[in-house]
């Protein structure tokens, strides 16, 4: 695997129904993002834990992520915004299950 890429597996249901828990991602690491991607980040009440939320907001270098599934997620609206730098990276594309596979959008 290129060092510029990260496998992540997604846990929970926040982000249901696009992703669902089992889900496998590539993400490409970055702190460029925008309003809309998916990003995997280290978890700030758990910091060997990474999760997946979409960016609703960039200010400067604090980022807003919230889950899809609002009655599922524990986001920004919880631990407020993320410094970039906890950022692991966008989520570009979901490899598992098969029958699931294909780019990830806005």
């Amino acid at each position: 695997m290129p060092a510029f890429l990260v496998r992540v597996v997604v846990e929970g249901e926040s982000m249901s129904p696009a992703l669902i828990p089992g889900d496998r991602l590539l993400v490409v690491r970055t702190r460029r993002v925008r309003r809309g991607d998916v990003v995997a980040l280290l978890d700030p009440r758990e910091r060997d834990r990474t999760i997946v939320k979409r960016v609703d907001r960039v200010e400067g270098d604090a980022v807003t992520v919230l889950g899809d599934n609002s009655g599922a997620s524990t986001d920004s609206r919880c631990f407020g915004p993320v410094d970039r730098r906890e950022l692991r990276g966008r989520a570009i594309y979901r490899y598992w299950p098969e029958n699931r596979r294909g780019r990830l959008t806005r």
